[in-house]
């Protein structure tokens, strides 16, 4: 996993809109970068609802947020209309974004092994650089701790 001090990795990937949005737009803005496991699961869910429900304050921060999964384009648009998400959403189907990060990795679930994306959020200021990482994040609460992360 990547660590703190690091310049976040570059990358380019399509949005729930089929847009291609590129690390470099990014570039001078303070933003989070999320990984998570999977549209309209529970966690994902919970996640995804928090930080709409934040998103206001970390607009108001200028701090912009992105959520990635493994999930194709179609399904980030669905999860984005029915969970009203306002944030960016990228599609990193074939997981390239995901091993920069060091987020891809061996899971383990009720007694089965295998390779899924491992829950995480980096903090990034204005200059590229990860200032925080959340390794193992819990859903519930963690928009807030995101938010105060930023303000410390």
């Amino acid at each position: 996993m990547i660590e703190e001090g690091e310049t976040v990795p570059k990358f380019q990937l399509q949005d729930a809109d089929d847009n291609t949005v590129k690390s470099s737009q990014l570039k001078g803005k303070k933003f989070v970068v999320y990984f998570y496991p999977r549209d309209f699961t529970p966690g994902c869910t919970t996640e995804a609802d928090e930080f709409s429900k934040e998103y206001k304050k970390f607009q108001k921060a200028g701090i912009e947020i992105v959520g990635i999964s493994k999930d194709d384009v179609t399904s980030h648009r669905k999860f984005c209309d029915k969970m009203n998400i306002p944030y960016i959403l990228l599609s990193d189907v074939e997981t390239e974004v995901c091993k920069k990060f060091g987020v891809w990795g061996l899971k383990k679930f009720m007694g089965r092994e295998f390779m899924g994306i491992n829950r995480s959020t980096f903090l990034v200021n204005e200059k590229g650089k990860i200032f925080k990482v959340f390794p193992k994040v819990r859903a519930k609460g963690h928009a807030k701790e995101v938010l105060e992360a930023f303000q410390k």
